[in-house]
């Protein structure tokens, strides 16, 4: 009888263990998308990669003026999007020789910085539990 309560002690530890904990799921749905050519480019950051390596990046075509990306077992913590349409899919916001945004973007929250990207902590939000995370992102093109 201890055996077998200490068996599924065991199991339900161990089920807890994999399904309580960075199991968030983290769902984008990118808003007024130019359908067409191109690749949406979304990546989850950490505040000490933003804007450099996201922690997840997920690539789609940019072929509905509605997408929806989904970031699987996102472990707890403060996290920001930011989303370029790749239309001539080079990996990489075009610019022009001012810094201005050639092709299409969006950060979290919908922030927008004055002069280049926003600060993460505008652009920031809280991955908490296991329950599904929603950002809701309108992109913005020139």
């Amino acid at each position: 009888m201890i055996r077998k309560l200490l068996f599924w002690v065991v199991v339900g530890l161990s089920h807890t263990s994999l399904t309580g904990f960075g199991q968030t799921t983290v769902t984008v749905t990118l808003k007024e998308v130019k359908p067409g050519k191109g690749n949406l480019r979304v990546g989850l950051f950490t505040e000490s990669n933003f804007m450099k390596t996201p922690v997840q990046g997920k690539i789609e075509k940019a072929s509905e003026a509605s997408v929806v990306v989904k970031f699987e077992n996102v472990p707890d913590g403060t996290y920001a999007l930011s989303v370029i349409h790749d239309a001539n899919e080079n990996g990489e916001l075009d610019k022009t020789k001012l810094g201005i945004p050639k092709e299409g973007f969006a950060f979290s929250n919908n922030v927008m910085g004055k002069k280049g990207p926003p600060s993460f902590q505008k652009a920031s939000f809280e991955v908490k539990g296991s329950s599904s995370t929603k950002q809701e992102l309108t992109m913005r093109y020139p």
